[in-house]
Order: structure tokens, then sequence, then C-alpha cells
């Protein structure tokens, strides 16, 4: 793959090869950010899981204390006092059918989904749409609840949902360049133990095999893992 200048400089100055303590590498994420906007923080994490397996999925989610920098919209399937409830947290779309009925014909100007239990034989109907986009409401992420109004809130606070992918990687956005040092840093932490808060008990040896930060348009800093191990003590 063709590297532009920007991207080769930047990755010799990072010397990428090399393993960080995380606030380091946080330091180094933030100085390589050279674009011309406000570049997310992204975490990817290498798991020693066989996600074709049941019983070594993957999945979860956090609130990131200092939140994502990002304003999320959020689509509610509720109905009745449910439907007051999303609206009163702050929802940007709630309703049933119709928005069944948009999702079919192709709108997806949203960035996470919450659904009554009630209205799951409705929201089943998208699986195929909203499964392979991470947006499919689940109960293991909290998102099919009828505690509706706390679960809006919280992911506009900064809750992000996370899953394991096909080759046994997890990414997430974790922040903004433009976050402090400790604030990245308390969201990486948060996230990261909650990763192996969900360890499957079927998985053995190495669950965590590497941890890679960067920015949006930045190179990637591998993570000491001695250095997490120590941090979440």
């Amino acid at each position: 793959m063709k590297r532009s200048k920007r991207y080769t400089t930047l990755l010799e100055k990072s010397r990428v090869k090399k393993t960080y303590p995380l606030k380091e590498a946080i330091e180094i994420v933030k100085e390589t950010a050279t674009a011309k906007f406000n570049e997310s923080v992204e975490i990817s994490m290498v798991l020693g899981v066989n996600p074709k397996k049941s019983d070594q999925m993957v999945r979860g989610s956090v609130s990131l204390p200092n939140g994502t920098g990002k304003e999320r919209k959020v689509l509610v399937f509720a109905v009745g006092d449910k439907e007051k409830e999303a609206k009163e947290a702050g929802a940007d779309y709630i309703g049933g059918d119709e928005y069944v009925e948009k999702i079919k014909k192709g709108w997806i100007d949203f960035d996470a989904v919450v659904a009554q239990p009630e209205m799951m034989p409705k929201v089943g109907k998208l699986g195929r749409i909203l499964g392979p986009r991470g947006l499919m409401p689940n109960p293991k992420t909290g998102t099919v609840t009828n505690d509706v109004g706390n679960v809006v809130k919280e992911i506009k606070k900064g809750k992000v949902d996370f899953k394991v992918d096909k080759t046994g990687n997890i990414h997430s956005i974790i922040g903004k360049v433009s976050f402090t040092v400790e604030a990245i840093f308390d969201n990486l932490k948060e996230f990261i133990s909650e990763v192996i808060k969900v360890k499957p008990s079927a998985v053995r040896g190495t669950y965590i095999k590497a941890i890679y930060i960067s920015s949006t348009m930045g190179p990637g800093m591998k993570v000491d893992i001695s250095d997490i191990n120590n941090i979440l003590r």
C-alpha cells in the first residue's frame, strides 16, 4: 500500500516497532495527530479467542468516564410511556413501524439503537441490516430494556458497545486527540478493564495478545501489556 509523505514521516517519528507504557503511547498519539480536524483516538485489541465458537464470543458495553467527544444519534423503538421517557432522555428518533420501514429502505442516520423488549419482534426483522453494522439491540449490551431513559442518557454521555470481529479483534473510538492525556488514559483504562471482565470462561491461554492505540489518520502505537497489568491491579 502506498503511504503519503505525511504518514511516512509520522511513522518514522513514532518508532512504531517499539512498545510503550500506556501514558507514553497516548502522548505520542496526540503528538502525531497532525490532520486538520479533531481526530478520534481509537483502540484495537488483539484477543486470543476463536469467535467462531459461541462460547468464546466477546461482547459488552462500557460507559467511558469522559465520553467519546462525538455526538451520537440514538434511535429508540418504543411506545406509550416509554416513548415519552426516551424523548425526555434526549433520544433523536423514537417510534416503531415507521422506522422499521425507513431502515428497510436504506435509512441509517443513527449511531445506536435501543428497543423495548416488546418491540424486538419488529426490530428482529432488521437483523441483516443492523447486525453487520453493530447496531442491533441486544440484552447483553443493555440496549434491549424497559429502562430506555437511562440507557439513552448513558449512550449520550459516552457509553460504547464492543464486539469481537471474525478475526478476533476489538476496535472502538475512545475519545478525541483534543482530550487531555489523563482523560484519554481514564477512558482506555475503563474500556480495557471491561473487556477483561467479560473474558469467556472457555478461553485458555493468553487472552489479550496485543493492544494498539492510534489517531484517525496516524500510525498505531503498541502498548506494553505488562504496563496495563500494573495499572489494572
